[in-house]
């Protein structure tokens, strides 16, 4: 019996030692692990930060390029018929798009949807207006009922999808 209890003596206070041991290691170990995660995110913040600010600014751009009032004064030929002036219209939007497409992988998949929407609205808008034309109507008649439904329409979702960018911009910082 004594040598049993002799050796108990040594392996408890050895276990309790070797417990300790390893509670201390993996909390040291947790901590590092942590700290590591940090610097990582950091690291990713600083490397894909610029990417995504400059992805919104061109999602505000895009958006600023394809609101019809923008799209009627950059493109506005009152001696073309309002239909081949509303062709050049939805070209132009559908190319703006294609141009920007990218700048999914840096905005919210939220923001993204809205660009998305604004750009089937203003086309929706160009075609409305379009719609409304005579066969023998101008440039400047469409450019006139293009500027007509917009004033109706009150707050483009063009403009709606800018404020959400820039308060996701603003989130960033």
């Amino acid at each position: 019996m004594d040598v049993v209890l002799q050796i108990a003596l040594i392996i408890f206070p050895a276990g309790a030692v070797l417990l300790t041991a390893i509670f201390f290691l993996r909390r040291e170990t947790s901590k590092e692990l942590l700290n590591m995660q940090i610097e990582l995110r950091k690291q990713r913040q600083e490397y894909f930060l610029p990417s995504r600010v400059e992805a919104y600014q061109r999602a505000i751009l895009l958006m600023e390029r394809i609101h019809p009032n923008s799209l009627v004064m950059r493109l506005h030929n009152p001696g073309l018929p309002a239909k081949a002036l509303q062709t050049e219209f939805l070209k132009a939007i559908r190319e703006e798009f294609d141009h920007n497409v990218a700048q999914q992988l840096f905005i919210s998949p939220q923001a993204w949807q809205l660009v998305k929407n604004s750009k089937e609205e203003t086309i929706k808008i160009i075609n409305i207006a379009g719609g409304q034309m005579a066969a023998t109507s101008t440039g400047m008649d469409l450019s006139a009922k293009v500027f007509e439904v917009v004033a109706e329409i009150g707050q483009l979702p063009s403009e709606v999808t800018v404020e959400l960018l820039k308060k996701e911009i603003q989130e960033l910082f």
